[in-house]
């Protein structure tokens, strides 16, 4: 026997099929793991839904595309049927109240062409849109890692991101499946230097989820960073002025919602006064004043856990933390774009969202981090927070999705 073969038969059958898995296409992997990822995910969804109680939006024990369809995906079905109002809508106190404009149009309009096309309803269409649009961002992903990591940490952190503790939003009625797919198609264009082919997909990414700014506000530090290192790493003048181009573009698309409600219903807020009304539940109507959303929300929260109000040191602690992570070898292993990104869009956040539940599933877009977090190579730390991912994925449902009574936390 020779010693190949004896090591062969030592090793047990788990080791083994890992062995011969191994040896299979990267996209065979991958689509083993995403599949797996998917199953468990919807064996924790049916079983939350057939506990769900009657609620706003379904009756008891609903269907899986029924339970999926909750919360905000009946904002989008209205956008989808009925457009955008032209009069805002006003409280009782006279401020603008919840209403559509804070919900884009690309992913209902998909939908809608969905069922046009196959005559499904309205919540199976979502579904069907959100898991092909997820299915599709995971492999795009998986290569856009690969420009920098080798195949197993790839791997690995493809992982990460179809087990996230949000990772059940790509399956539900929402836009983030459609919008993760554009991002990370526009991120991966970015790092290969195809500016001005990244540009159509980061206007359609903009009127799909608030990213525009962020977008355009990454593009430009991208352009500085270049423009500084330009002597030793080259920044050829055609790339200057794509590069250049594709950041306005970005900018004009982030703006263009807002105008385009302004427009249509002849306030200059409109679209500003209508994200406003989501938070006045917790801190009462006020002006946005950017950057101070954080502040305001984490004192509310710790009041209320503690009886503190601690927002000013839990934002420093936050974003050094952030800072911490961009700056480490792990970060420095995703290359500037990766981290230019991650810092853009922390920035928006910081300026422009008010920190509650849904704060987790606006925490998406930073999904390329799942790279840094794969760098690590211990096998008991990959194993362990895999499985935390996996647990935090039951709470969040838990949380955020099961609707429990008068439900103050919405995904």
């Amino acid at each position: 026997m020779s010693p190949a073969t004896g090591g062969s038969a030592r090793r047990g059958p788990v080791s083994r099929a890992v062995a011969a898995v191994a040896l299979w296409p990267w996209w065979v992997q991958l689509g083993l793991i995403w599949l797996g990822s998917r199953v468990l995910t919807t064996v924790m969804l049916l079983g939350f839904a057939r506990d769900q109680e009657v609620n706003p939006w379904t009756g008891a024990s609903p269907s899986y595309a029924d339970f999926a369809a909750m919360w905000d995906s009946r904002w989008y079905q209205i956008v989808a049927a009925s457009g955008y109002p032209s009069e805002l809508p006003i409280t009782d106190d006279g401020h603008v109240g919840e209403n559509a404009w804070a919900f884009m149009p690309v992913y209902p309009m998909v939908v809608r062409a969905l069922t046009g096309l196959t005559g499904l309803g309205w919540a199976a269409a979502a579904v069907v849109v959100s898991v092909a649009c997820a299915t599709a961002a995971v492999f795009v992903l998986y290569r856009l890692l690969r420009l920098r990591l080798d195949h197993g940490t790839a791997l690995v952190g493809a992982t990460l991101f179809s087990v996230a503790p949000v990772s059940p939003i790509l399956q539900l009625g929402y836009a983030e499946s459609l919008h993760a797919l554009l991002l990370v198609c526009s991120l991966l264009l970015v790092m290969r230097r195809n500016y001005l082919a990244a540009a159509p997909l980061i206007v359609v990414a903009s009127f799909t989820r608030p990213t525009g700014l962020a977008f355009s506000l990454f593009l430009l530090l991208l352009w500085i960073v270049r423009m500084v290192r330009r002597a030793r790493a080259g920044f050829p003048v055609r790339e200057r002025w794509t590069l250049a181009v594709t950041a306005a573009l970005s900018g004009v698309a982030g703006l263009a919602w807002p105008a385009i409600a302004w427009a249509v219903t002849g306030s200059v807020t409109a679209y500003t006064d209508t994200e406003l009304a989501w938070r006045s539940v917790y801190i009462g109507h006020q002006h946005l004043v950017p950057f101070a959303a954080w502040f305001q929300g984490l004192d509310w929260w710790t009041q209320r856990w503690v009886g503190v109000p601690l927002g000013w040191l839990v934002v420093p602690a936050l974003v050094a933390l952030g800072v911490w992570g961009l700056r480490s070898r792990a970060g420095a292993r995703m290359g500037i774009e990766v981290r230019l990104w991650l810092l853009s869009y922390g920035v928006y956040l910081l300026a422009v969202f008010f920190p509650q539940s849904s704060t987790f599933r606006l925490l998406l877009p930073l999904f390329p981090v799942v790279g840094m977090l794969a760098v690590p190579r211990s096998a008991a730390y990959r194993t362990a927070l895999i499985a935390a991912c996996i647990v935090l994925q039951w709470w969040w449902i838990d949380a955020c999705w099961r609707v429990d009574g008068a439900d103050w936390t919405p995904p």
